[in-house]
């Protein structure tokens, strides 16, 4: 059973480290040299959008972005991603206090110290994603699951069922809470919340993810159709590829470091009885699903995050006290890496003379380049390639430029592709981004930048007939 009581001792200095690194990773924000990654303006621009669901994720991020971007008064990089040290530290305080409650004050001051310096931590407080902005309701909706065990109150049942939802709007992951609840209150009489408080837990989820429900619905599944394609063994049959799944599990050691992994390994291999169990069961449920999912078909290193949220706890009980200190130092130099790395792109290179970070480089030079010509021409722009797309609408959003996807037949290929195809209504000819000639009359206008990411590209730009592109997205 969960204690009681909660020590308050161990508040104070967890608030310290949290506001030390939450400012640490700002300041490191203030000074990035890096591009807004695709998905990122893509989560950026579904805010322009308002929805109750989209393409390939539930609506949560963007409404964030949203929020953010609008009481700052700006799109800027920075405040796109500014949000996610600050929910990565409510998460911290958020784990902190769940570790207090089962284990006390240390277990609390170490799960706080441990989470902040973890790998994907750090990523996640520079870089936007849908795992940061899921992560502080999935750790609420932990915390007042084992506080539901111990008050039997419905506003904790209520608030579980609230969170879990939030949790869901953010990202599908959020189902592992589901998978980890249900396993703990099948197998842990004593963390049972009774059959009332289920059934609040239930229509709590229920209602705050019913929008994003009837959105689906209403659009044919999409984003259902989109996670089968994730999982490409649903469609095309398994590939039984034992060195993806080595891969896989391995880079878990890099995402949650390499220290705090070994511990939640052993925890998983030694499970104690009571909180100890109901953690295990919490957390193993998205390691395991997503190494079978790489063993299967592929899977990438950040579909397991749910995995650590009960992992950091575990890993922190696990772990003797010079484990912990072994295990924050290699965290904290492994976590270091990328803010530095941010702030002095595009340097360092790596061997082959290019930027360790090119992925994150040359994408707003393209667009910006790609504007120019646009306007020079006086032609709107269309491609079917969804990281130009995305980078494009963000440069874009002052200027006076149409932009268009590719237009296509059957399911659409991307949120673009189903929202902005190429109308009918648009007519003469169109600028063309692709890495090959259209298959239309087709004139080259020279003028793009390409570097960084596109360095070495085959892209070009096409003054093409807007009738012939619509003829061949019908064939």
């Amino acid at each position: 059973m969960p204690s009681r009581t909660e020590p308050q001792s161990w508040r104070p200095l967890a608030l310290i480290f949290i506001a030390v690194a939450v400012t640490l990773r700002l300041l490191a924000l203030g000074f990035d040299r890096t591009d807004l990654f695709v998905d990122e303006v893509q989560y950026w621009f579904w805010g322009q959008n308002l929805d109750f669901g989209y393409y390939s994720k539930p609506p949560l991020i963007g409404w964030l972005i949203r929020f953010v971007t609008d009481l700052a008064g700006s799109d800027a990089a920075f405040w796109v991603r500014m949000p996610g040290a600050v929910l990565h530290g409510g998460t911290a305080y958020l784990l902190g206090a769940l570790a207090s409650r089962l284990f006390g004050r240390e277990a609390a001051i170490w799960t706080v110290a441990l989470y902040l310096s973890l790998p994907f931590v750090a990523l996640g407080s520079v870089m936007i994603s849908t795992d940061t902005v899921m992560a502080p309701f999935y750790a609420a909706a932990l915390l007042f699951f084992f506080r539901t065990a111990d008050t039997r109150r419905l506003s904790d049942a209520l608030a579980v069922g609230i969170f879990a939802g939030l949790a869901f709007m953010a990202k599908y992951a959020a189902i592992y809470f589901l998978i980890g609840s249900g396993l703990v209150i099948l197998t842990q009489p004593g963390l049972r919340p009774g059959a009332r408080n289920l059934m609040v837990m239930i229509a709590g989820f229920i209602v705050t993810i019913l929008p994003n429900v009837l959105w689906n619905l209403s659009h044919d599944l999409t984003t259902v159709s989109h996670t089968m394609d994730n999982a490409g063994w649903v469609r095309d049959g398994a590939a039984f590829d034992f060195g993806s799944m080595a891969e896989f599990f391995f880079s878990q050691f890099g995402v949650f470091g390499p220290v705090t992994m070994g511990a939640l390994v052993i925890a998983y291999l030694r499970p104690k009885r009571g909180a100890h169990i109901a953690l295990v069961l919490f957390s193993i449920p998205a390691l395991v699903t997503v190494t079978v999912q790489a063993l299967l078909e592929q899977a990438y290193a950040n579909w397991a995050i749910a995995t650590y949220f009960a992992g950091v706890i575990l890993a922190a009980m696990v772990l003797p006290r010079l484990g912990r200190w072994i295990a924050l130092g290699i965290n904290v130099i492994l976590s270091l890496l990328l803010p530095i790395l941010i702030v002095l792109a595009p340097w360092p290179l790596s061997g082959a003379g290019d930027p360790l970070l090119e992925r994150y480089l040359g994408r707003h030079a393209l667009s910006e380049s790609i504007l120019a010509l646009a306007d020079q021409e006086g032609l709107p722009v269309v491609s079917g390639n969804r990281d130009i797309l995305a980078d494009l609408f963000y440069i874009g959003r002052d200027r006076d430029v149409a932009l268009y996807a590719m237009p296509e037949t059957g399911r659409a290929s991307s949120y673009y592709a189903q929202n902005f195809a190429l109308p009918e209504t648009v007519a003469g000819d169109v600028l063309v981004l692709g890495a090959r000639t259209p298959r239309c009359e087709a004139e080259k206008v020279e003028g793009l930048v390409l570097e960084g990411l596109y360095e070495g590209a085959s892209l070009a730009a096409w003054r093409v007939s807007s009738d012939c592109l619509r003829s061949l997205g019908r064939d």
